[in-house]
């Protein structure tokens, strides 16, 4: 079955194809200085208090400061279903958290959102000591890096490090399908699109990378 969302409506009664619009809208205006911080007033909080909250998107990121998600897509309350972890990896909370935007909340779109100067990817690239909780939380990233490696073994540190953090995010959606039946089967139906992206934490530019590479093959198609 096609893996496409496009007759989906959500929560918020849009599809994914329109809520990644308006997350690309809300990042250009950020970029140009032109951003709007919508619905960020009383009424707004009232509106989600009483009427509950409808996101459009879901967004896994990073927890690294330089990256404030609903401020970079410029969007407002209740708009943006966010799970932040370091190395912004797909593991069993924040997968669980994920499940819940979209089976409960109705989320039809998830993005996979990677930053320049990740320090959990850089951490893994240069192998550096970590605390045990630590090597345990970048565990997932370790086999993006050992890929990039193995593919680009003549390639400096900085080169390895960039080529890493997107690997990275490749790896967190496949392994978003493979531990989650549940968001296989509603990419797989057509009721969930998942996406890559990275930022630029210099420029505040995100580059919209699209659904993974083997996105068929992940989904059993």
């Amino acid at each position: 079955m096609a893996t496409t969302a496009l007759a989906f409506s959500g929560g918020a009664g849009i599809t994914a194809d329109e809520a990644l619009s308006r997350l690309k809208e809300g990042n250009t205006r950020f970029v140009a200085g032109a951003a709007v911080t919508p619905r960020q007033d009383a009424a707004r909080r009232h509106e989600t208090t009483v009427g509950g909250q409808h996101p459009f998107a879901t967004v896994l990121a990073c927890a690294d400061s330089r990256v404030p998600v609903e401020a970079i897509v410029d969007q407002g309350v209740g708009d943006v279903f966010v799970v932040r972890v370091a190395g912004n990896v797909a593991n069993t909370d924040e997968i669980g958290t994920i499940e819940y935007g979209a089976e409960h909340l109705g989320v039809p779109l998830v993005v996979v959102l990677g930053h320049t100067k990740c320090g959990a990817v850089t951490a893994v690239v240069k192998g550096e000591h970590v605390t045990e909780n630590i090597g345990k939380l970048v565990a997932p990233i370790v086999p993006a890096v050992a890929g990039v490696k193995n593919r680009f073994a003549s390639a400096d540190l900085d080169e390895l490090i960039n080529r890493s953090i997107e690997a990275n995010v490749w790896q967190s959606i496949s392994d978003m399908y493979a531990n989650s039946p549940l968001l296989k089967k509603m990419a797989a139906d057509g009721k969930l699109k998942v996406v890559g992206a990275l930022y630029d934490i210099d420029s505040g530019d995100i580059h919209w990378l699209g659904e993974h590479p083997s996105n068929a093959k992940l989904l059993g198609n």
